[in-house]
């Protein structure tokens, strides 16, 4: 199980409120997700996570509040300008061009970077290292793979954006316990060489075994955070999102 450190915040929000029209799903949204470390994000269904990480990705704009990643205001900042900043969203569902090539979904996570073509070749490379079967399936259609597949490709995807925080919405969603396991020990590997990952997970023991800390969603607000391990044993998680009742 991962332990918190006292690492400096990558990203920082304080009273963010978001939603849709005239509906408010997000409500004075407080949070800070440490640099270097996978943070969880657990609630749920409804509870809003998805729209908070939509936010954070600019794909909403931020209606009141502040939200800041590396000490860059970006409360007003377009989609791109976010991605520029190093915020990349793996959304849920993958989103990939299903009528590409695996290799081509990976490229388009690159469209915009600065970068020559030894260095995105470089983390090409490093995608494949990490997950083998989309090199084997690399010329490929990407609506060819299986569902897990899809996810290593989606995930692959914002690597190739260089990310300074990856958010990935509903890991395990629709995928066999295998493969699940595989990709966590993926993402293990992407933290210790560094990647800061915000994570939303429906399995809330594989996001609170994963991760260094969480923050728990209800109704659009942030109800609880802490450390994970600690957040795994309270008995008031466990009954509500592990079915566990204490006597």
């Amino acid at each position: 199980m991962a332990k918190a450190g006292a690492r400096a915040p990558i990203l920082e929000l304080a009273g963010v409120t978001a939603g849709y029209g005239e509906i408010q799903v997000l409500w004075g949204i407080d949070m800070r997700v440490r640099a270097g470390e996978i943070t969880a994000l657990i609630g749920s269904n409804g509870a809003g996570k998805t729209t908070l990480m939509r936010t954070l990705s600019g794909l909403l704009p931020v209606r009141s509040g502040t939200y800041r990643a590396a000490g860059i205001d970006l409360s007003a900042a377009r989609a791109e300008t976010i991605l520029r900043a190093g915020i990349v969203h793996v959304p849920e569902g993958r989103r990939l061009f299903g009528a590409m090539s695996v290799e081509d979904n990976l490229l388009m996570g690159a469209y915009l970077r600065r970068g020559g073509r030894g260095e995105i070749g470089r983390d090409l490379d490093r995608v494949f290292h990490i997950f083998p079967k989309l090199y084997e399936r690399r010329t490929q259609a990407a609506a060819t793979l299986s569902g897990g597949e899809q996810q290593m490709c989606a995930i692959g995807r914002g690597l190739m954006s260089a990310p300074t925080l990856l958010m990935i919405d509903e890991l395990s969603l629709g995928l066999s316990p295998l493969l699940v396991e595989q990709l966590v020990a993926a993402l293990r590997q992407l933290n210790a060489e560094g990647v800061s990952i915000l994570l939303v997970e429906q399995d809330v023991t594989i996001a609170l075994d994963l991760s260094h800390s969480a923050f728990v969603m209800d109704m659009g607000r942030i109800v609880r955070s802490g450390v994970s391990s600690e957040l795994l044993s309270d008995p008031i998680i466990r009954d509500a999102y592990l079915g566990v009742i204490e006597d």
